[in-house]
């Protein structure tokens, strides 16, 4: 009987660690994280609740974005977005075109909402593509 008892209590510990594996290896956060220790694109939210910020991570920079719902012209949905990342000091290197993309995929998601970027990515993708005059010239 003692037998049976230990057997079972083993086979119920190889189930528990199993399911434990499997749901930590399925777990949205930890796919976020490796996708940002990769430097990689990953989107992770919950289009349920809105109430429930979104994360994504692009080329190693985690963004966080803040979803407001209103009304469109048949439902209610996603209308306003508002988006920055934590650590501003990680996007060295990033160009307009990094930020446009990551519209895109937010857009894709979320198509009626208008997107805003919070300072210094405003400021950033605000400015016209000007091209700066050369340093001038000293006469010695």
């Amino acid at each position: 009987m003692i037998v049976f008892l230990l057997r079972l209590l083993i086979l119920a510990a190889i189930i528990f660690v199993l399911y434990s594996l499997i749901k930590y290896l399925l777990n949205p956060k930890r796919k976020l994280e490796l996708a940002h220790e990769q430097k990689k694109f990953f989107f992770l939210d919950d289009r349920e609740n809105v109430r429930k910020n979104f994360l994504l991570t692009y080329k190693g920079v985690l963004f966080e974005g803040e979803k407001y719902l209103g009304t469109t012209d048949t439902s209610f949905d996603v209308i306003s977005i508002f988006v920055w990342t934590p650590t501003p000091n990680k996007l060295i290197g990033f160009t307009k075109e990094d930020f446009q993309f990551i519209e895109v995929k937010i857009k894709e998601a979320y198509p009626y909402a208008a997107l805003d970027w919070k300072s210094p990515i405003k400021e950033f993708v605000q400015t016209k593509n000007e091209t700066f005059p050369a340093f001038p010239k000293h006469e010695d």
